[in-house]
C-alpha cells in the first residue's frame, strides 16, 4: 500500500475560497494531479490515458493483460519509465507475436480517465467475452463488509484530495493485501491487476473491490484476467451483469453500509 513519501507529486497543494455556510476564507486544498500516460509497446505508440502518475509498472502489466495485449505476464520482457515535460511514456517489450496483432488492430486512441473504451474502432474490438473464470473461494457476506471498511482506511491518495478511485484484493476472510488508486476507475483496477500479477498472488484466492460503479469495462477486465468476485460500491450496468453472468463471474453492487445486492452468481457468497 502507498505510503506518504509515494504521494508526492501525485497530488499538489493549491490556494482556495472556501466557504462554510456563513462567510467565505482563503484556505489551502490538496488537489489530485493527472498527466497523459502513453503506453509504447515495442516503439509502436498504443494508447494514451490520463492517470495519477504512480504505480506505473504495475499499471502497464494490468492494462496489457486485461485489454488482451498479452495473454500471460512472461510475454512482457520489460518495462521502461520515460518522463517527459507534459507527462510519461511506459515503453514496453513483448512477445513479437502480440506486438504483431497490435500493430494490424492500430488501436490508437486518446484515453481518457473515466472511459474504458473510447476510440475502439469496431464493436469486436470494444466487446470482448472473456473465457469463464475458475472456481475461486467462498466469501462470507461479512468478509465482504470487513474488507470494504478496511478499504475505506487505506484510500490514502483520496483521503488527501477526495478525488481518486482505488481497487483493491482481500482475501476470502475479508484482509486487505494490495491497494491502488487512480483518478481512473480503470486505471486504477489496471494498477491492482497488475501489483496482483507482480506479487504472485493467485485470481483464484480472493476477491476484488472497486470504489465506482461496475461498468461493463470493469466487468470485463476483471474477467479477461480471471477474478471470480467483483464487488463496487455503487451501481452495475445491464451489459456488465449480463458479462458476469456470461462468464461466471460473482458481480455485487451497491456494497456500503453492510447492505449489498449480488447480480449475478451468487454461489460464491455464503
Amino acid at each position: 500500500m502507498n505510503d506518504k513519501a509515494k504521494l508526492i507529486g501525485i497530488y499538489s497543494d493549491h490556494p482556495v475560497q472556501r466557504w462554510d455556510g456563513k462567510a467565505a476564507a482563503p484556505a489551502r486544498e490538496r488537489v489530485a494531479e493527472e498527466v497523459p500516460v502513453a503506453l509504447v509497446y515495442n516503439g509502436l505508440p498504443h494508447v494514451v490515458m490520463m492517470a495519477s502518475p504512480a504505480d506505473l509498472e504495475d499499471f502497464a502489466l494490468g492494462f496489457s493483460l486485461s485489454e488482451g495485449v498479452l495473454r500471460t505476464p512472461r510475454e512482457l520482457d520489460g518495462i521502461e519509465i520515460v518522463p517527459l515535460s507534459e507527462g510519461v511514456e511506459v515503453h514496453m517489450s513483448i512477445d513479437v507475436e502480440r506486438y504483431l496483432l497490435i500493430e494490424n488492430q492500430r488501436r490508437n486512441l486518446p484515453g481518457r480517465s473515466g472511459c474504458g473504451l473510447c476510440g475502439t474502432e469496431t464493436i469486436d474490438q470494444a466487446v470482448r467475452h472473456p473465457a469463464p473464470v475458475g472456481a475461486g473461494p467462498h466469501v462470507s457476506h461479512d468478509a465482504l463488509h470487513r474488507a470494504f471498511a478496511a478499504l475505506a482506511e487505506n484510500q490514502r491518495l483520496n483521503a488527501a484530495t477526495g478525488a481518486v478511485h482505488a481497487a483493491a484484493w482481500a482475501t476470502p476472510a475479508g484482509e486487505l493485501q494490495l491497494v491502488r488508486e487512480d483518478v481512473g476507475r480503470h486505471n486504477a483496477l489496471d494498477k491492482l491487476i497488475g501489483a496482483m500479477i507482480s506479487a504472485g498472488y493467485s485470481v483464484e484466492d480472493g476477491f476484488a473491490l472497486i470504489t465506482s460503479r461496475a461498468s461493463f469495462e470493469m466487468v470485463q477486465k476483471a474477467a479477461t484476467v480471471g477474478i471470480t468476485l467483483l464487488a463496487a460500491i455503487s451501481a452495475p450496468t445491464g451489459l456488465a451483469i449480463r458479462l458476469a453472468q456470461e462468464t461466471g463471474l460473482t458481480l455485487v453492487g451497491f456494497a456500503r453500509n453492510g447492505r449489498h445486492n449480488v447480480y449475478a452468481n451468487p454461489v460464491r457468497l455464503t
